[in-house]
Parts: C-alpha cells; structure tokens; sequence
C-alpha cells in the first residue's frame, strides 16, 4: 500500500477516499448531485426513443465542474511545492476521467434508452467521482501541510522562550511567540470547525485551550528561573509546562491528520456504577419460564457483587460520612436479600410451570430495593460535593501566605493540604461521574478534573520559587498567574460537577448539612470553643454561597416569568440582609467566646442571637429549594426523595410505610396473606377494582385539564387519587402498604387531607352567589368527609378480623371489597367537588366577591410539547407510511459516492 510521505510528514492513503472535513464534503456534493441525476435511472423506457435535452444540459454542467476543479488543482499544486507531484498526477487523472465522461455522457444523451451506453457512463462517471475526491483530498492535505508548518514554526518558539538567557532575550521571543500563536490559533481553529468527527473536534478543542493557557505560564516560569537559576523549583516548573506544550501541540498534530473512526477515550465512559444497576435491573427482569438456575443466578448475582463492590468503594471514601457509610451497607445487604428472593421466586415458578402469586412482588421489592441503593449512592455523592466544594480559594490563599512568610518547612506542609485537597476534588469529581448517565458533562468533569490533576504541582513549584525568594517581584507575578489559573480551573471543574448534579438532591443535602453545621455551632459556643464555632460558621457561609450559585446557574436554563423571579428573589433575600446579619452574629459570636473568661457563664442571649440568625439562613435555604422546586414538574420529582427527608427530619430515607413495617419483614404480611386469597374470592376483589379504575380515570382526567401550580384544590385531589390507589393495590396483594396498620395509617392520611379540601371548598362556596351551586358544593362536601370515615372504618375492621382470627376467612374479603367500593364512592364525590368548585369560583370572580383564603386559581395545563421532527417508524411498525407523489428524494452524496465505487 504507497503513502505519500514528504518533508510534511502528512501520512496519506491514495486508496482510502475518506472525506474528513465539511468543506471538502461541500465541495463534491454539486457534481455528485450532478452525476447522480444524470446516470439516475431504473433501466430502458419503454416510451418511444428520442433526444433528450436534460441530460445534454446535465453532462454541460459536468464538463464544467470538472474544468474548475481542474484549474484549481493545478493553482494548489503551484502553491504547494511539497505536494506538487501528488496534486498534479491527481489533477491530470481528473482531466481525463472528465474528457472520458464527457463523451460517455453525450452518447448516453443522444441514446437515454440504451443500456450499453447508460453502463459505459456509470463507469466513467464512478471514475471521475474518484479522482475529483482524490484531488479534493490532497488539497485538503495541503491545508494540514500549512498547519503542521505553523506548528512547527510554534515549537521552535517556544523552544526559543524556553532557552532565552535573559530577560530583553525572553521579551523579544515571546513576542515572536505571540504572533506565531495567533497564525496557529486561526489555522486550528479553521481546522476544528472544518472537522466532521466530533471528537476529533473536540480533542483539537481542548488541545488548543492547553496550548493556549500553558503558553502564557511558560513566559512566567522563565522569567522566574531566569532570575533565580538557583532555585531548582523554578527550572522545574519550566521544563514541566515545556513538556505541556509540546503535548499540546502533539495532540492538535494527532487531532487534524487522524482518519477512520475515532478511538474510545478514557473520558467517554459514562456512569460506571448507575450503568451497572440500570443493567442489572434490567436483567433480573425475565420470562419466569425461561429461567435456568445454572445459567442465570451466577450470572445475576456476580453482577450485583460487582455493583456492591463500587459502591463499597464510595462506602469507604475518606469523604464519605459515617451515618452514609452504614446506610450503604444495610441497603447493599437488602439488595442481596431481594435478589434471593426473587430467585427464589423464579425457580417456584419454573417448577410450577406458570408464574407464582408472589413473583410480581418479588420483582417489584428488588426494583425498590435497588431504587433505594441508587439513592443512598447519590445521597453520598451529593454529600461530598457539598463538603469538598466549600471555600476552594482557602488553600491556595493559605499556601501563598506562607510561600510569602518565606518559611519553606510551612510551605511544605500547606503544600501537602494543598495536594491533598486537589486529590479531594478530583476523587469525588470522578465519584459523580460514575453516578451520572449525563455523558457530555461526564467529558466535562473529567477533563477537568484532568487539568486539575496537571496544575497542582506546578502551583506547589511556584509557592517554592516565592517561598525561596519572597522579595522576588517576579516570583510573585508568577505566583499570582498560576494562582489565576487554578481558580479558573476550580471554576470549570465546580461547574462541570454541577452540571452532572441533580439541583434538587443537592438543595435537600445542603439543607440538611447547614441544620448540622447550625448544631455545631451551637454546641461550640456551649463548649466555648471559638475556633470550632468559626469553623463552622465559615461552613454555613459557605454552603450559602454554593446555594446561590448553583441556584442562579439552574435558573438560566428557564424563561423569565414569575416562577424564576421567585427563585431569584429568593436568592438575593439570603444573599443581602440574611447573610450579613448572620456573618455580623457569627464574628461577635467568636469575639465573644475568645475574650470571656472560663469563670464566666456564656449569656443566653447571645446563645438565642446566634440560634435566630441561623435559624433565618436555613429557612432562606428551604425557601430556595421549594421554589426551584416551583418550576419542575411533579413527575420529575421523586415523592420519596431527600425533599421528604428533609421536611420529615429523616436521613434514612425511608418512606411513612415502610419504616413501619421493617420490624415485621421477617413474618408473613397482610398483603402476602391477600395474595394467597383462594381464586374466586380473588376475582370478586378484581372486579371491584375495575369499576374503582373507571372512576380514577374520570378523576384523572378532570385534574389533568388544570395547572397545579396555583390551584391547592387540584394538588389535595391528586393526592388523594394517589392514597386510594395504594389501598386498593393492597387489596390485591400489591403496592407499598404491607399491613393493616398501614392501610389505617393511610386513611387518617386522606381524612386529613380531605378536612384540608373541606375547608378550601368551602370558602368558595362561601363567596358564591349561585344558591344552588353552593348547596351542590356543600353537599358533595359532606360525600366527601362521609366516606373518609366510611375508609377509617374499613381499614378498622378489616384490621380488627385479621388480629383476632389470625388467619384469612372470607369476612376480610368482605371488608377488603367494601374498602374498594368507599374508595370508589369517595373517587367520585372528589371528581364532583372539583367540577363544581371550578364553576363556582368561575362565579364568584364575576361577580367580584373575594375568598377569605388565597384564591384559587383556575389555569389550564399547558399542551405537552410535540416532537418538530416526526419520528422514524420502527421495524415491525405496521401502519401504513404517508406517501407524496414527485416528492424530491435527499441524496447521501457519501452514499451516492461508495455506490459508484462498486461493481456494477
């Protein structure tokens, strides 16, 4: 196989036709279009023969296209002396597969009709296309030429900033320096937004921002070992951002000669651990016919004590808190259980030939279990980002005041907290993104936690160089340059973990993590230690400020409306007055505590100060978080997320439910015993449930017409139609309710929020001036608090029978179908409130009466957004495609290109 190979070093495959840039793919599509249009067709007419003037006009255009590209071969072959070889033997092939497809197109033109002639065309015209591409390819190659020359160009500068000997010498070549990087930032660029491949693209990308940033260092690291050549430090850091450059300029050189398809890259990997159970889960969900115990559990159980694996590994981070760490284990340890279980489950069911009774609960426990192992593992996640990601300029402002003081044994040891804590960043940047599926922010976080990686031990040479001459106004300038540049990084990496972070677990954890730091607090000024209470302090003010700015981020995804000027109101509220008033508290506070002495008593009143202040900055907090939540969809929202954990002072995160019936796991629960039911009375119970899904799909679609956002009436509706459905889901032996005590538990639940819909209701009726509207309203009112206690009642009895039987009879079945029927009757009383509330507040605002309470607000839900492209139909798909007659077809000009490679 022959490759060109000149003094440009450009490697190059005659064979290969491979277009990489836009441009030269432009270029081509004319005559491809041209070409194709011309030998396009399904073989003789059998229409009466004739001259057609088309295809004469057609092979005109051709003969043209291949005339320029002809002429401007030969003028690209003038201007590249080093290519001019190849791109002359390209343009003569050119010039004549062109004069050869001339002729064969005019004898196909005076003759459409004959297949001979219409064969002779393709292959003329399947040669033509592949010496234009060639020369196309060269020229193309010429413009890599120019752009390795520039790199060369740069490298002998930079070489020359390197080794200049003074400081007029280092002015002189930096400057040639500049100006030989602006010629190759503009050729690169070109470059990168001519590439096809993305990745490609973006490694030539990032490779001239490295270029870029370590080029302006280099200027300061010389300067800094021409001024102290005694100090090894700064030889060190010059020779080290050197290597930076020529690495930079080694991976542009790969980026823009690179062909074929691009390699996987260490930054591609996305989500490690969250890949692994979303694989999991989907394999543990099978056929239970198909399962094969010898085949399948090795298989199954492998993976998950690979999953447990990381996430032992996140357990036993040094970042990772100690409460995190054991609800880990205990959720990887109900894992394992779960899956038992349902393997368990699987092999019952291909022994039974059909599948068993518990199989569904089985599947939905591991789904829950796992759900909840996933939580934990972002929970702690989440946790490290808030604590690592607090005051990042502290280090490095530390590590340059002791540099300063000149003592070097202080330099060594803040160079070690300084090391460590960008080992910090970087280990929990990458635990986030082995927690996220987002595989662009992925790239992001690791490349630069990459950058991160590579800047930390230069900072560390630079504090030496100042450490070693601290009177050095040089070595300060060049402390400060890399200082820049640390925090720039720290930005990008903070924002890239941002990016890969869900906004709402992060407001619940940090919410969390402020009432501990308040605790603290308050627990340092009990036992007067003022450097604890600063500590501490200085965490909240740190939180607050993460809060904000991540907060202010999130919201410039949205629109402006009134919802994002509530978050933002929010934000400036805890910024301005709550904030100062609380930094002010936090500094007497600490002043306070230093100058009294152990004989005396810390008053309470400033014990009471302290506790207020912080109290107003958590409650700050919370009202951030509920109105970012304002502008999410519920559905987006998990209901057992760390919002309920926090509102519910509980980090376990455990439902209301289950945390009731965990103790009871190991005994047989109510809901098995229902699954267990004998068939028949199994079938009453699932009659009656689908009449109580008519009635929840009248409810649903009543409350779905209406925005939920202003409107309590629709929300308390919602939430009712959700308990409902767990009750009558534990009829039938499903759902998350367990035991009766659940189910009674959940009946007081929608008893209270029905009181809460009574009371709503009931103001509008108040404010109605249609009598009988207003007696509609009251009556279905008293529907509603009717069969609240109808529910109570139920769920008592039916408790009561099983408690003092012992074992399933019929009267459960009874109680059970007499659950359903309240909770149908109950479904329908809540449809006709909602109907009626509607029509009478629409009354009241017309007739100008005011409700006593908040008014409601009756706003139609937004249409769900339609897709602007239509979607491809799916094999297997059997409707019918829409056709159109004479539409014009999209020709793929690559296609088209590698058709007319082929034999015919």
């Amino acid at each position: 196989m022959s490759t060109v190979s000149s003094r440009s070093a450009i490697k190059w495959n005659p064979k290969n036709l491979e277009i990489r840039t836009l441009s030269v793919e432009k270029t081509l599509e004319p005559l491809v279009t041209q070409v194709t249009t011309l030998v396009n067709g399904k073989g003789p007419s059998n229409k009466k023969k004739g001259k057609s003037k088309k295809p004469k006009a057609l092979a005109k255009s051709v003969e043209e296209a291949t005339a320029f590209f002809v002429a401007r071969g030969t003028e690209i072959a003038k201007e590249n002396p080093e290519l001019r070889n190849e791109i002359e033997k390209a343009v003569e092939e050119t010039e004549n597969d062109g004069q050869i497809m001339a002729k064969a197109s005019h004898s196909f033109a005076d003759d459409p009709c004959s297949s001979m002639k219409r064969g002779s065309m393709v292959r003329a015209a399947r040669a033509l296309l592949s010496s234009v591409t060639k020369l196309l390819i060269l020229a193309d190659m010429a413009d890599v030429y120019r752009l390795l020359n520039s790199l060369k160009i740069v490298k002998r500068s930079a070489t020359q900033v390197r080794d200049a000997s003074n400081p007029d010498e280092l002015q002189q070549k930096f400057h040639q320096f500049q100006k030989d990087m602006a010629q190759l930032n503009c050729a690169s660029l070109a470059r990168q937004n001519d590439l096809k491949d993305l990745k490609r693209r973006d490694d030539l990308a990032a490779a001239r921002g490295e270029l870029k940033q370590n080029g302006e260092l280099l200027y300061h690291a010389t300067m800094a070992s021409i001024e102290h050549p005694e100090v090894a430090a700064a030889k060190a850091n010059r020779d080290y951002i050197y290597k930076r450059v020529l690495g930079a300029m080694e991976r542009i050189t790969t980026a823009v000669q690179a062909s074929g398809s691009s390699d996987s890259r260490p930054e591609d990997s996305v989500g490690e651990l969250a890949n692994a159970l979303d694989v999991f889960l989907d394999r543990v969900n099978m056929d239970p016919l198909d399962f094969d115990e010898v085949r399948h559990r090795p298989s199954l159980e492998e993976r998950l004590e690979s999953i447990i694996s990381g996430a032992a590994l996140m357990a036993d981070s040094s970042c990772t808190r100690e409460g995190r760490r054991e609800r880990i284990v205990a959720e990887c340890n109900a894992v394992r259980q779960a899956l038992q279980d349902l393997l368990q489950e699987y092999m019952n069911s291909a022994s039974q030939g059909r599948p068993t009774d518990d199989l569904e609960h089985a599947i939905d426990s591991m789904k829950i279990k796992t759900k909840d192992l996933r939580r934990q593992l972002c929970k702690a996640v989440i946790d490290h980002v808030s604590d690592s990601f607090l005051n990042q300029a502290t280090p490095i402002i530390a590590l340059i005041e002791a540099a300063k003081s000149g003592d070097e044994k202080a330099v060594k040891e803040e160079a070690q907290i300084f090391r460590d804590h960008a080992n910090k960043l970087v280990e929990v940047a990458n635990l986030s993104c082995s927690m996220s599926t987002n595989e662009e922010g992925v790239r992001m976080v690791k490349l630069a936690a990459r950058q991160i990686e590579v800047l930390c031990p230069q900072v560390i040479n630079s504090a030496l160089v100042l450490a070693a001459r601290p009177t050095s106004e040089l070595a300060q300038q060049n402390m400060n340059k890399y200082k820049y540049s640390w925090l720039k990084q720290i930005e990008y990496l903070t924002d890239a973990v941002d990016e890969v972070t869900s906004i709402d677990k992060f407001l619940a954890i940090s919410e969390a993590h402020v009432l501990e730091d308040v605790t603290e607090c308050v627990r340092a000024i009990q036992g007067r230690s003022p450097e604890m209470l600063a500590q501490k302090g200085n965490d909240i003010l740190g939180r607050t400020a993460r809060v904000i700015q991540v907060v202010k981020n999130e919201i410039e995804n949205y629109e402006p409306d009134f919802y994002t000027q509530k978050v933002a109101d929010a934000c400036e509220t805890l910024n301005d007055p709550i904030v100062t008033k609380f930094t002010n508290q936090l500094e007497n506070s600490v002043v306070t505590l230093s100058q009294t002495p152990d004989s005396e008593e810390i008053s309470d009143d400033m014990n009471n100060e302290f506790v207020d202040c912080s109290r107003l900055v958590y409650d700050a907090i919370r009202d951030i978080r509920r109105a970012v939540l304002a502008l999410k969809n519920s559905e987006d929202v998990e209901s057992d997320s760390d919002v309920d954990d926090v509102m519910n002072g509980s980090e376990a995160g455990m439902s209301r439910v289950s945390s009731r019936t965990a103790d009871t796991d190991a005994a047989p629960t109510d809901q098995q015993l229902m699954r267990k039911l004998p068939e028949e009375e199994r079938a009453k119970i699932v009659a009656n449930v689908k009449e109580f899904q008519m009635e929840k799909q009248a409810l649903e679609s009543e409350i779905s017409k209406w925005d939920e956002s202003s409107n309590d009436i629709i929300v308390l509706a919602r939430q009712m139609c959700c308990i409902m459905m767990d009750m009558t889901d534990f009829t039938r032996g499903r759902g998350r309710l367990k035991n009766t005590a659940d189910v009674i538990l959940e009946a007081k639940h929608i008893a209270e929020i029905g009181n809460r819909l009574d009371k709503i209701a009931k103001d509008i009726a108040e404010s109605c001036p249609d009598s009988s509207v207003k007696s509609d309203l009251i009556a279905y009112l008293q529907r509603i608090s009717l069969y609240c206690h109808q529910l109570n009642m139920c769920a008592k009895v039916k408790a009561e029978v099983q408690n003092i039987s012992g074992e399933m009879v019929v009267s459960g079945v009874e109680s059970a179908m007499s659950l359903i029927q309240a909770a149908k009757n109950l479904m329908n009383a809540v449809v006709l409130t909602v109907k009626t509330s509607y029509v009478a507040s629409s009354l009241s605002q017309k007739s100008g009466h005011q409700h006593s309470q908040a008014p409601i607000l009756w706003k139609m839900k937004a249409p769900e957004k339609k897709p602007l492209v239509r979607r491809e139909v799916r094999e297997g798909d059997n409707r019918t495609p829409v056709r159109r007659a004479s539409q014009k077809r999209v020709i793929s000009h690559e296609k088209a290109l590698g058709e007319f490679q082929q034999d015919l």
